[in-house]
């Protein structure tokens, strides 16, 4: 995606163009699923010097401006990815770490639907499937 297509969807969020927030953008659009430290060691190569903790403020006002979505999955660091509004969910290898997406697991978004009527207005739904990546598949157990 294009510079200006960063900073219109920055200017349309209500966020301050700056070139921290473009290069992280620009990973997370490049490397989804990305931590923190791959996306500011990618943004870094792209606009030199930038701090961590920088990374960490970009990515927080890019999550609360519902730029990127974070993904958490148990036992794992923070994940990064663009918001896109699908609504999808996760596959997760329980021995390299790899996450990848997967459709919704029925119906359109939120996906599912609470078992019983809660009162609340359900706008999202988060599902973590594990299980071994087909890399790690073919790979010969160490003992």
């Amino acid at each position: 995606m294009p510079a200006t297509q960063w900073r219109d969807a920055l200017r349309s969020a209500g966020l301050r163009v700056t070139q921290p927030r473009i290069a992280v953008l620009a990973e997370v659009h490049s490397h989804p699923h990305a931590g923190v430290d791959e996306i500011a060691a990618a943004a870094r190569r792209r606009i030199g010097k930038l701090s961590t903790q920088a990374v960490y403020d970009v990515l927080y006002a890019l999550t609360g401006a519902g730029l990127v979505r974070r993904v958490e999955p148990a036992g794992s660091p923070a994940r990064f990815e663009l918001q896109n509004g699908d609504n999808h969910h996760h596959v997760v290898c329980r021995r390299c770490g790899a996450i990848d997406d997967v459709d919704c697991a029925a119906g359109r978004a939120p996906c599912l639907h609470a078992g019983t009527d809660t009162g609340y207005l359900i706008d999202e739904a988060e599902v973590t499937f594990w299980g071994v990546c087909p890399g790690c598949q073919h790979e010969r157990p160490t003992n």
